[in-house]
């Protein structure tokens, strides 16, 4: 386990970096052109930068960027 000690105002730029990462993973998702097996990529980064995001953002932040689970339609 590593300890990380950061001050207000590098905390505020890593929240603004996570976020403009993860932006732009949520926009490319949508589009239909790019593959399966890179979304499945792309879904596994943003778990792990919304893990980091979670650390440094506010609960009410962490709403915002909150993934629904995807539920399995039989029928």
């Amino acid at each position: 386990m590593l300890g990380f000690l950061i001050n207000e105002i590098e905390t505020k730029e890593i929240q603004y970096l996570i976020k403009r990462e993860m932006d732009e993973i949520l926009f490319d998702l949508k589009d239909e052109r790019i593959d399966h097996i890179v979304k499945r990529a792309m879904e596994e980064r943003y778990k792990i930068l919304f893990s980091l995001f979670r650390r440094v953002a506010s609960p009410r932040d962490c709403l915002m960027y909150m993934r629904r689970k995807k539920t399995s339609r039989k029928g």
